[in-house]
């Protein structure tokens, strides 16, 4: 009980400081290290719109949301607060602490602790809505979409509520794995689907009406001798496009299937707890040691590789214009070409570790740094 106590704690600290995990830990005192930063030539302009703050993430993700020109952020404290176009439009400090990102629409933003308390309020003015109560803690943010509230707990179980009201309307959950990673993505919704991942590799589609499952595909399966070894978690957001689906997974693969069917279409063995995104012509994904790679979006075939990021926990990539995006645990923002992989700009924000997806905000780039800060970039 005690090695399975380390190892979670191992885990959920995504690889921060365990030594059976030091080949991917670039803060250990042997193994690999970071790598550092060579200079590029800049051939893109980038610069910061505008630029706030909400509070600590402290050792969490705090991943904020974006609602036409409005971005809600939150903070471990309590904090929460709105802006648009920069300018604080109100912020508001609850009495108890928070656990993950926020939800939003346009009416209302929601977010969790880890007592597992889900918490709504009103966008207009932060006043509070309702409260309603999950199964454990809730570290990823609320997905708000469609008059639901579907919420993903620590005890990976998926549920939803109504968003005016915070009834509850159905539970959908999964047998649990002996050690997982803490997963801090929200589902996603799309038609009458909503997708998750889990551990143990499965990503799963459930009706978005009563949470009755519909397909699993298995993104990786766990193999090795350990049961640290056999963790093969899908911690981060699936991404569609049209009628494709792709998922990755940490010790597993980059896996495509068919929307409806759940059919797999290709995979390719990269393991990543990061996450990927997906454009008109090509999958990219960061994987664990620190690679960007832009895969064929038909075929999962290798187009390019940028491995100069060695160790330096990227975020899931994202595609902006004709770039792709990663942010470091140094809170480095990388700019790289679309097309090769080499670097365009480069931005450093606070110096804090970047753990939030990267989101857009209109045309430009919002992210969320682990100190607080709350920026917009703008590529010229």
């Amino acid at each position: 009980m005690q090695r399975r106590m380390l190892a979670a704690v191992c885990l959920s600290a995504l690889l921060a400081g365990c030594s059976t995990l030091d080949a991917l830990n670039p803060f250990a005192s042997s193994g690999p290290k970071m790598a550092e930063l060579q200079p590029i030539q800049a051939s893109a302009e980038v610069r910061v719109l505008w630029n706030n703050t909400v509070g600590k993430a402290e050792e969490l993700t705090f991943v904020p949301a974006v609602v036409d020109a409005s971005v809600y952020a939150a903070a471990r404290d309590g904090t929460v607060a709105r802006f648009d176009d920069g300018q604080q439009v109100w912020r508001i400090k609850l009495e108890q602490p928070l656990s993950g990102g926020v939800g939003a629409d346009e009416r209302r933003f929601v977010v969790g602790t880890a007592k597992g308390e889900i918490l709504a309020f009103a966008t207009a003015d932060g006043s509070p809505l309702w409260k309603a109560r999950a199964s454990s803690e809730i570290v990823a943010p609320p997905l708000v979409r469609d008059g639901l509230v579907i919420v993903r707990s620590g005890d990976h179980r998926l549920a939803a509520y109504d968003a005016v009201d915070g009834k509850r309307k159905w539970v959908y959950q999964r047998p649990s794995t002996p050690l997982s990673l803490r997963a801090t993505a929200s589902p996603v919704l799309v038609e009458k689907y909503v997708f998750a991942g889990f551990p143990g590799g499965k990503l799963i589609a459930v009706s978005a009406e009563n949470g009755a499952p519909l397909w699993e595909g298995a993104v990786a399966l766990p193999k090795g001798a350990t049961e640290l070894d056999r963790v093969a978690d899908v911690s981060s957001m699936p991404v569609i496009d049209a009628r494709m689906i792709c998922a990755a997974a940490f010790q597993g693969r980059v896996s495509c299937f068919d929307l409806g069917s759940g059919s797999l279409v290709w995979a390719r063995e990269i393991s990543s707890a990061a996450g990927l995104a997906i454009d008109s012509r090509f999958v990219y994904v960061s994987d664990d040691k620190g690679a960007v790679h832009a895969l064929d979006k038909a075929s999962g075939a290798s187009l390019w590789k940028q491995d100069k990021l060695f160790l330096r926990r990227l975020t899931a990539p994202m595609p902006l214009r004709n770039l792709v995006v990663v942010g470091d645990v140094r809170g480095v923002v990388h700019f790289l070409n679309r097309d090769d992989g080499s670097f365009v700009a480069r931005l450093p924000t606070d110096g804090s570790p970047l753990r939030a997806p990267l989101q857009r905000l209109g045309s430009n780039l919002l992210l969320q740094t682990s100190n607080g800060s709350v920026l917009a970039i703008e590529v010229q």
